[in-house]
């Protein structure tokens, strides 16, 4: 039987991906209360960098330890395929040894060519187009914090990234609607936003977009690679910042999310991370929460 993949949201159903934000508070709740949860025992995740990661790399290997599994750290300089092995032969080969695999890279079309040669789960872990583990935790906060994200209006400040694109898959699959504003230029790929036109929009105008919004989130002006645009993206970004101010235009719960790092000063004010709306912290956090969800789903077929 071939194994299931996590590459985008739309690889599994929005049943299974409600089942696993569920299970994922389970997992956090059992955690807490030192009840020991070990289905991945003698099992071992192989973890593909070739992006750094703080957040990514903890999570996947703590979640790992905590299912009394193991994990190992693979960077460029670690493995051929840093010195030119081709992906699918690397696929082939780690997937007989490891019982899944978690790449965090540039191009997305990596991920996939792993995926299809790999004889193990695949997790993309993050890529030039999508982030799905990220969202995974962002629901899983919203339901924590406010129940059922189904029919709320969430905003996307900023630049159309892998971010926004994983978004805009994710109001499909938990139904909430989407308004993106950003600047012209940085919009997300129009095949992306024909596709879930019936879910997003976009809007140009900050203010306006905030009108109602129970959850506003945003990331930085210039991501990973993107460093020589700093200057430029700065400039075009400038009236799309996420301040206090612009939270008291949105609904009177909302909250606010960010992937972190932030940049404060930049796509959010200096103080916004310390305002009693913003989440940050419970969002990072259950990154390992609902990877672990994932893990467990992936590995053991529990659900």
């Amino acid at each position: 039987m071939s194994p299931r993949h996590f590459l985008t949201l739309r690889d599994l159903s929005k049943e299974e991906l409600g089942y696993l934000i569920q299970r994922a508070i389970e997992l956090k709740t059992m955690l807490r209360n030192g009840q020991r949860h070990e289905p991945l025992r003698g099992k071992t995740l192989g973890m593909i960098f070739e992006k750094a990661s703080t957040r990514t790399r903890v999570s996947f290997e703590t979640g790992m330890t905590q299912f009394g599994g193991a994990s190992i750290f693979l960077s460029p300089r670690d493995t051929q395929l840093g010195r030119g092995e081709p992906i699918e032969d690397s696929a082939r080969v780690l997937s007989r040894m490891v019982d899944a695999v978690m790449i965090r890279t540039f191009e997305h079309s990596k991920v996939e060519l792993f995926a299809e040669y790999s004889q193990v789960p695949v997790i993309n872990a993050l890529s030039d187009d999508f982030h799905p583990c990220q969202l995974l935790a962002d629901v899983q906060t919203f339901t924590e914090h406010r129940g059922n994200i189904k029919g709320k209006k969430v905003l996307w400040v900023g630049d159309g990234n892998n971010m926004c694109n994983s978004y805009m898959e994710a109001a499909q699959q938990f139904d909430f609607e989407l308004v993106v504003s950003g600047p012209e230029n940085y919009d997300p790929p129009q095949a992306l936003v024909d596709e879930f036109s019936s879910y997003v929009t976009l809007e140009r105008d900050i203010n306006k977009a905030a009108e109602g919004a129970h959850l506003i989130v945003t990331d930085v002006w210039a991501s990973m690679g993107q460093e020589e645009e700093q200057a430029k993206r700065a400039k075009a970004f400038a009236d799309y910042q996420v301040t206090r101010e612009l939270l008291d235009q949105a609904h009177e719960e909302v909250l606010f999310m960010h992937c972190l790092p932030a940049h404060r000063g930049e796509e959010i004010s200096h103080d916004l991370l310390e305002d009693p709306r913003s989440v940050v912290w419970d969002e990072a956090e259950n990154r390992l929460h609902a990877q672990k969800a994932l893990l467990e789903f992936l590995v053991t077929g529990t659900h």
